[in-house]
């Protein structure tokens, strides 16, 4: 039976290939989650891809993860460094969590340097660009695999 695990992309995300293309790469958010759902298959990992520049979804979506997910991919964008809400949502997630963010953030602006999630994060990938998100499912099903081996 595959293993669940959600791929939760936070604000402006939507716009990836659009967006600062020098930063972010010209692929678009549907590519990655192309990506992600074939290296799923290879894993036996089941993908949930959800995107919102709502702060309220990611929350239900951390919640609906709780009781059947093997693990959370999670992008959060600028909430990286803002809400609090996701990263006490996250809290109560007893699976594993890689946060994944496609620019190295700790070379940009010293505000992006500092992540909330990083405080729940069982890893952090940043500055592989899109492939940090097959990085991260690896990792997920890596650690699921030494769970129930």
């Amino acid at each position: 039976m595959p293993r669940l695990v959600y791929v939760l992309n936070g604000p402006n995300l939507n716009l990836l290939g659009k967006r600062q293309p020098h930063i972010y790469g010209s692929e678009t958010l549907a590519d990655v989650e192309d990506a992600c759902r074939a290296l799923g298959k290879e894993l036996d990992l089941e993908i949930r891809f959800h995107q919102s520049n709502r702060e309220y979804e990611i929350i239900d979506w951390i919640h609906a993860a709780r009781e059947q997910a093997t693990g959370i991919v999670i992008n959060p964008g600028a909430f990286t460094h803002t809400s609090v809400a996701i990263l006490d949502a996250l809290n109560t997630f007893n699976g594993t969590v890689i946060e994944c963010h496609i620019s190295n953030v700790h070379k940009r602006e010293s505000f992006r340097h500092h992540s909330y999630m990083s405080l729940r994060a069982d890893g952090v990938i940043a500055g592989f660009g899109t492939q940090g998100y097959l990085l991260s499912l690896r990792r997920v099903a890596k650690l699921a695999d030494e769970k129930t081996g």
